[in-house]
């Protein structure tokens, strides 16, 4: 079996991943960092802990660029050194990223690198656009949603860009922690 490919993000019941005004410096927008308090327990024995723990033994990283930036390039290392696959339309070549990560445009090349640096595992998607560009491409396997028990009202969607495009999901796992839902979906290609 081929390394799947799999998002991990943190969203509110109404559908947001980030509150308004996301920037540098408000990376997660206003009150956007609520999204991320099941973190808190990401040390635990307890059921948030083990999925943080998977979310760390994943074998590479996809991110889209502006995640990627507004992360501040994770200083070359999301974690343990995998190698990080940035999605941008444009490649200046006098930037040259940091540590283990490199910028790509095509988003199957991306996903066939990612997969083949990935040492047999799970790859995981950072960022709206690139969860887009892959479900788009056929190359999203996995959608792991953290289900935040908080209604932020407005930011940024994650899925509000994928047109009409219909897409069927199998849920595989469903884990109830403190404040959060980690849902696992298959993405069923046709």
């Amino acid at each position: 079996m081929t390394s799947p490919i799999r998002l991990h993000m943190s969203m509110s019941l109404d559908g947001f991943i980030a509150g308004p005004e996301d920037r540098p410096g408000q990376e997660l927008g206003r009150n956007g960092g609520r999204l991320f308090n099941w973190l808190d327990d990401r040390n635990s024995d307890g059921p948030s802990g083990r999925v943080y723990g998977e979310v760390l033994s994943t074998g590479a990283v996809i991110s889209g660029r502006r995640t990627f930036e507004l992360a501040g390039r994770w200083h070359g290392d999301h974690h343990d050194g995998v190698p990080i696959f940035v999605l941008t339309h444009h490649i200046d070549p006098d930037d040259v990223p940091p540590g283990s990560a490199r910028f790509v445009t095509d988003v199957t090349d991306c996903a066939t690198q990612a997969r083949a640096s990935s040492g047999g595992r799970a790859v995981m998607v950072h960022g709206a656009g690139a969860a887009q560009s892959l479900l788009r491409a056929g190359q999203l396997d996995e959608i792991e949603i953290h289900l935040v028990s908080v209604l932020l009202g407005e930011g940024r969607r994650l899925f509000e860009a994928l047109g009409g495009q219909h897409i069927e999901l199998e849920r595989v796992r469903s884990i109830e922690a403190r404040d959060v839902t980690h849902l696992r979906y298959r993405v069923l290609h046709k």
